[in-house]
């Protein structure tokens, strides 16, 4: 009876430990946590002269609007507050040839409109932007150590995999509600393109494989902000420099 029993106990252990290891799992694993629903932000909309926007087409057929995102000036700085996926850019911010286009993000306060992580980075290539036909390519950091580099053309397509990669060179929050800065660069030089985050090449990428068919147009054309659903953050120092 006392083996029976020792035996019961045991499978029930066994039991709870994987029930435990489980939930760590889907703990742990972004693509099973449940996607957080756009919030509108209050007060939103471009109050920059001169910038546009645009959300994504998933974000256009599920009836968002570019008004529920919001982007203004903070002293020197940009505030962008998103509401649904979108870029923002200058027509005047535009590069060509060998170029490098940087600036430096700051989330005050990790995962504060989310629950989940999110990114936010720079974008390069834009041509026909603001139309259905838009292309653009995108290097972005989340505050968890991780990146990806992704664009549009205008399907959506993906450099460095479905979920990005993790880098040693992406700064990591110290938890939900700590601030986190990254310093994000695209470069073009030569037939390569490169992604940098704080100070640190993560990505490198064939310039022919990214302009051709269903990816990118060209690697000149428009510069500006990427930034993901439900993220806040102050962007400083967005600026191009030719070699």
């Amino acid at each position: 009876m006392r083996i029976r029993e020792r035996g019961q106990a045991m499978r029930h252990v066994q039991v709870s430990v994987l029930a435990a290891a489980v939930m760590l799992i889907l703990h742990e694993t972004p693509a099973v946590r449940a996607q957080d629903a756009n919030r509108a932000v209050e007060g939103g909309g471009i109050a920059i002269p001169g910038w546009l926007g645009r959300i994504d087409p998933k974000e256009m057929a599920a009836g968002e609007k570019l008004s529920n995102a919001k982007l203004a000036k903070e002293g020197d700085a940009l505030r962008v507050t998103t509401g649904p996926a979108l870029v923002y850019w200058s027509a005047d911010n535009k590069a060509s040839g060998n170029y490098t286009v940087k600036a430096t993000f700051r989330e005050p306060k990790y995962m504060s409109l989310n629950n989940h992580p999110h990114p936010y980075g720079i974008f390069i290539a834009g041509n026909d932007m603001g139309t259905d036909q838009q292309s653009y390519l995108y290097c972005a950091a989340y505050g968890n150590g991780n990146f990806i580099v992704r664009g549009f053309g205008p399907a959506p397509f993906q450099m460095n995999g479905a979920r990005g990669a993790a880098s040693p060179a992406v700064n990591k929050a110290a938890g939900p509600g700590e601030p986190v800065t990254q310093e994000i660069a695209l470069s073009v030089k030569g037939d390569k393109v490169e992604c940098a985050i704080n100070g640190t090449v993560v990505g490198t990428y064939d310039r022919s494989a990214l302009v051709t068919g269903g990816k990118l147009k060209s690697t000149d054309g428009v510069y500006g902000l990427r930034f993901a659903h439900n993220t806040d953050a102050i962007v400083t120092g967005l600026a191009l420099t030719k070699p």
